[in-house]
């Protein structure tokens, strides 16, 4: 419902006043596409599972007041746009934050989303950038109310604004990584009221020492999820690659448990395992800057994988330090003649949603 008059210059005065900001990582993943609805529902018995990392390369989110009855939003790689609050169009590019900005009933108001990784980067940037946007929103919500949402309960939105608004076909382990930050294996339980069992696999103590083992590079290439995973899952639904997939399934359970038990040589061979599946029955993710970048790392000994649903976005890879090092010199060789490629200077954050 529209604030009334009176609520929306109390929101003017809230954001003339101070500055209204909010962030989230992205993520690096492994076992992406079971967290979409259509694969997960039908297999709960087998436990459908995800295991995502956040990085703590953050997409903000900032809000400022604008002119009443009109909502602005601006991002990085996008024009910007000025929609009226009286006929939103949500097939916009902006149309995930519009309808988070219209669930809570504002407008006057500005948003300023930026990034510090490329738009379409295959890191769950969309998704991020919801939850941060949802957190920002709640801030306000609570200066005018004394309310705000539960991590639990922006999970539960962003999940449910992103599938709606883009026609279903959505998953929901990008939000879970910008909300909880960490290292985290996620069961997906749709059925159930509150669709999730989030695992956390290490603590923050241990994030450091995962660091160290971690490598992330940017192909050059944006890619496009939404198309990406509607073949999947057409050739999924049909019987093609079920088998495939479940043995996916497998395999990124025992990549979660060696991730717990950080027992790093396991986790290096089960996610070179899943790639292996994966090249048999979703060979579109595979284009030849990321093919080569994943051989460069299983030759010298370390686990590596696409981010997200592949075909251009990230590639990132698991390893022995002195490896990784050895890795990092390597993929520059590699990407050095790719416009825009380039190897992310991160490490794992342990902040989440802030």
């Amino acid at each position: 419902m529209q604030h009334s008059g009176l609520k929306m210059k109390e929101i003017r005065k809230i954001l003339e006043k101070r500055k209204i900001k909010a962030s989230a990582p992205c993520r690096i993943d492994s076992g992406g596409t079971w967290d979409i609805k259509a694969m997960a529902i039908s297999f709960e018995k087998i436990k459908p599972t995800t295991v995502n990392i956040a990085l703590d390369l953050r997409t903000y989110v900032e809000i400022l007041p604008f002119e009443e009855g009109k909502i602005k939003i601006s991002s990085e790689g996008f024009e910007t746009e000025v929609f009226s609050y009286s006929n939103i169009r949500f097939d916009s590019p902006y149309g995930i934050f519009l309808s988070a900005i219209r669930h809570f009933g504002f407008h006057g108001i500005e948003v300023r989303i930026s990034s510090e990784f490329p738009p379409q980067s295959a890191l769950g940037g969309s998704s991020t950038a919801l939850v941060a946007l949802i957190k920002a929103l709640s801030k306000i919500k609570k200066l005018l109310d004394g309310k705000s949402l539960s991590k639990r309960q922006i999970l539960h939105l962003s999940y449910h604004i992103e599938d709606a608004i883009s026609g279903g076909n959505c998953g929901a382990q990008d939000q879970g990584a910008g909300i909880y930050g960490g290292v985290n294996q996620w069961i997906w339980t749709y059925s159930r009221p509150y669709f999730c069992k989030r695992i956390k696999l290490l603590d923050k103590t241990d994030l450091d020492e995962l660091s160290e083992r971690i490598l992330v590079a940017y192909s050059g290439i944006r890619h496009q999820s939404s198309s990406i995973n509607r073949s999947w899952i057409e050739d999924f639904l049909s019987g093609k690659t079920q088998k495939g997939w479940i043995k996916v399934n497998e395999v990124v359970h025992r990549f979660a448990d060696s991730l717990k038990r950080k027992e790093w040589s396991e986790a290096i061979r089960w996610l070179n395992e899943e790639v292996a599946i994966r090249k048999e029955i979703t060979p579109s993710a595979f284009i030849p800057v990321t093919e080569k970048l994943i051989d460069d790392a299983v030759r010298l000994r370390c686990g590596a994988r696409f981010s997200g649903a592949g075909a251009g976005g990230s590639v990132w890879a698991i390893g022995e330090p002195e490896n990784i090092r050895k890795l990092k010199e390597t993929w520059k060789d590699t990407l050095s003649s790719v416009k825009d490629a380039r190897i992310f200077e991160c490490r794992v954050d342990g902040k989440g949603l802030v």
